[in-house]
């Protein structure tokens, strides 16, 4: 192993956080990712990490030769782009996605990212559970809605607003509410408690409660169950512009739905020291979602109720 790849391993190692999930990134095993570091170790004569039987973290000459590490993998991709006209070299691009944004909005567009990119294989998880966003050597997470303080670099590249909505057979059977205060009285179908989308907001008023008679974990589930009539749901638009549309879903009292946006971010580690694989997807990103194709449905006329 050269020195180069000594220090990919290495800089897997510290952003996985350990040398077991370095290994499964890399397709080797653990102790060929140790092995490397202690050949750099060797070398050096310092020690990079303070190893315990958890964890391993960083030490202070390891502090400085990560940052090194990190400008000449930096240097090395661009002289290869330099060559190559921008080519991305074989890699493997891994993103972590909110099911709701990578079923409904990524995936149509992900047969023209690899069409562009031949030769960078690509990794989606779908993931809605909390922890650190790029986990388990994850290069860029997708994130709905606000985000907590973090380290991380967040670029905001589209938007989308939550809308209240029933299909035409349940307003049929059990008449529309006429404002948000009639929800009570109504079948909805809600996240589970955990998920903060759970609370309903409505304009600038506060939190509507509504009786959910059906709850679960995935916007997926949700939409399906309110497409068959059996309640109200509050899910996002760019989940339900498509049946907006066709009016296989109502736009419940638009004069009172929330009109602020949530963000979509891009979240990854570093502004300074940006692979060519991220900085590629990241700009498909901002370059695919410009004019979020979910909005398209808002200037078509709405079904009566």
């Amino acid at each position: 192993m050269n020195r180069y790849a000594e220090m990919l391993v290495l800089v897997r190692a510290v952003k996985d956080g350990s040398f077991s999930a370095a290994a499964r990134n890399l397709g080797c095993t653990p102790s060929a990712v140790s092995k490397a570091v202690a050949r750099i170790e060797d070398r050096l004569g310092v020690l990079l990490f303070s190893r315990t039987h958890r964890a391993i973290s960083l030490t202070r000459e390891g502090e400085a030769f990560y940052a090194a590490a990190l400008e000449a993998i930096a240097a090395v991709e661009s002289a290869d782009a330099a060559v190559t006209g921008g080519l991305i070299p074989e890699d493997i691009l891994r993103v972590r996605a909110m099911p709701i944004f990578a079923q409904t909005a990524l995936a149509p567009h992900v047969p023209e990212f690899c069409r562009r990119h031949p030769r960078l294989k690509l990794e989606i998880h779908l993931r809605i559970d909390p922890g650190h966003l790029l986990d388990d050597g994850m290069d860029v997470a997708i994130q709905v809605g606000q985000l907590k303080d973090s380290s991380l670099v967040a670029r905001r590249f589209a938007s989308t607003r939550w809308i209240i909505c029933a299909s035409p057979a349940y307003l049929a059977a059990q008449g529309a509410p006429a404002s948000p205060d009639d929800l009570a009285a109504h079948s909805c179908l809600n996240f589970i408690p955990s998920i903060a989308a759970s609370t309903w907001l409505v304009g600038e008023a506060a939190p509507v409660k509504v009786a959910s008679r059906v709850t679960a974990n995935q916007a997926s589930m949700l939409m399906e169950l309110a497409r068959t009539g059996l309640g109200i749901v509050r899910l996002t638009e760019l989940q339900v512009a498509d049946d907006l549309a066709a009016g296989r879903l109502v736009e419940l009292f638009p004069e009172h739905q929330c009109l602020e946006e949530d963000p979509i971010f891009a979240v990854y580690e570093s502004r300074r020291h940006l692979s060519a694989r991220v900085r590629t997807f990241l700009d498909f990103l901002d370059e695919t979602f410009s004019e979020p194709p979910w909005r398209h449905w808002r200037g078509a006329a709405r079904n009566p109720r």
